[in-house]
């Protein structure tokens, strides 16, 4: 088409039309209106598979966090290891606009301290710990949920004093250790208990509900889970007309439902896939079925080459014959029984791979014994790649 493309297929990219999120949208801000006003609030973990929209719906709450005028950083986990790192970089930034209101100075003096003590005690690189005060000789324990807990809590004392708000987004929560969960879930029960102005929105693949659960036994009490999925039919059509609306151009019925069928309502598919259709009908006022299907190669091209294959090759042969083996199985979620069986092993002898490919973000338990993938339509993307499913 002659104009720009209103579709934007990407890693946690903006779409000019988000639908399906308002009501969780509308439950965010009330928890920050509400935690503004000194009435602690439950923190908040979105989960889902991939290509939901989660990191999307993370930042459009930081905006209305902006909006609001509340401190807040955000931070995306990764398998690197570096999330304590980045954890107190953010806490720095935050601390270091609180700091400004003379009222919370002191209190900033002894996180800056006790900041300077956890990168000693935990090996951590230094960095620009300086806002106008200075510090008193920090004390730290050793134990992570302890000296994290102090950290926050004098963190939050300071935002109290100054009159401030901080919310900590978290993404790719499925990254943090053990350890850091369970240091986490600590800290902000505690800065509810004493009734500080702190809270966290995190995001993650289902597996962190476990995760979460052995980490911390109250962890169920101080989180809201909500779970985000496809959109709903009525939701997926809106994501898929509005957007060209602008352009003064239509769908018809049958491309809206053919859409709606090939993407599963993933809104990730729904970019990628309108963005293919968008290419091939300049100026078109009305985009058709044959429109769409003529499109249909090419988006399925683009998912093979980059959202299925970048998590795909980073997979070992034997990780890639244990995915093999699951589509083998013929119905997701599948146990992992039936995964040993097919690959002519024993179960105990399988479970290292699982727990590879759960910690690579590409598997997930679903219940006790059963695993499925995170990737939505990757059993499909699988039998594209090995028809016949060989495992080796």
């Amino acid at each position: 088409m002659t104009h720009s493309n209103p579709y934007t297929p990407g890693a946690g990219f903006m779409p000019s039309y988000l639908a399906g999120r308002e009501g969780l949208i509308s439950h965010a801000e009330q928890s920050l209106l509400a935690l503004q006003k000194r009435y602690p609030q439950q923190s908040m973990i979105y989960y889902g598979l991939r290509g939901v929209g989660k990191t999307v719906l993370l930042n459009t709450i930081e905006n209305s966090a902006e909006g609001y005028g509340i401190l807040f950083d955000h931070i995306e986990a990764d398998s690197d290891g570096k999330f304590t790192q980045n954890l107190l970089v953010s806490l720095q930034r935050i601390a270091h606009e609180v700091s400004f209101q003379t009222t919370a100075k002191d209190f900033a003096r002894r996180f800056l301290a006790l900041l300077k003590a956890f990168r000693i005690q935990y090996k951590l690189e230094e960095g620009e710990v300086s806002f106008g005060v200075d510090p008193e000789a920090g004390f730290v324990s050793g134990v992570y949920s302890n000296d994290l807990t102090d950290l926050m809590t004098q963190l939050g004392k300071a935002a109290q004093s100054s009159g401030d708000t901080i919310c900590l987004f978290i993404d790719e929560m499925q990254y943090l250790r053990r350890e850091e969960i369970a240091g986490l879930i600590v800290a902000l029960h505690r800065c509810n208990q004493l009734r500080l102005p702190i809270m966290a929105f995190c995001a993650g693949l289902p597996k962190i509900l476990q995760e979460v659960g052995e980490a911390c036994s109250y962890a169920e009490r101080l989180f809201q889970y909500e779970v985000v999925g496809p959109l709903k039919p009525e939701e997926a059509a809106a994501a898929i007309t509005v957007p060209a609306e602008d352009f003064e151009v239509a769908y018809d019925s049958a491309a809206v439902e053919h859409i709606i069928a090939q993407t599963g309502g993933y809104p990730y598919f729904i970019q990628q896939m309108c963005s293919s259709v968008w290419q091939i009908t300049p100026d078109k006022p009305t985009i058709t079925l044959e429109d769409v299907q003529e499109a249909e190669p090419k988006f399925w091209e683009l998912l093979d080459k980059g959202f299925f294959a970048v998590r795909y090759q980073r997979c070992t042969p034997r990780e890639k014959a244990f995915i093999a083996a699951m589509v083998k199985c013929g119905k997701l979620p599948c146990t992992i029984a039936n995964v040993a069986k097919l690959m002519n092993k024993s179960v105990s002898s399988i479970s290292p791979i699982r727990a590879q490919l759960i910690s690579k973000g590409m598997i997930y338990p679903t219940s006790h014994g059963e695993i499925d993938f995170t990737v939505p339509k990757f059993h499909e993307y699988i039998k594209r790649i090995n028809p016949d499913l060989q495992l080796g």
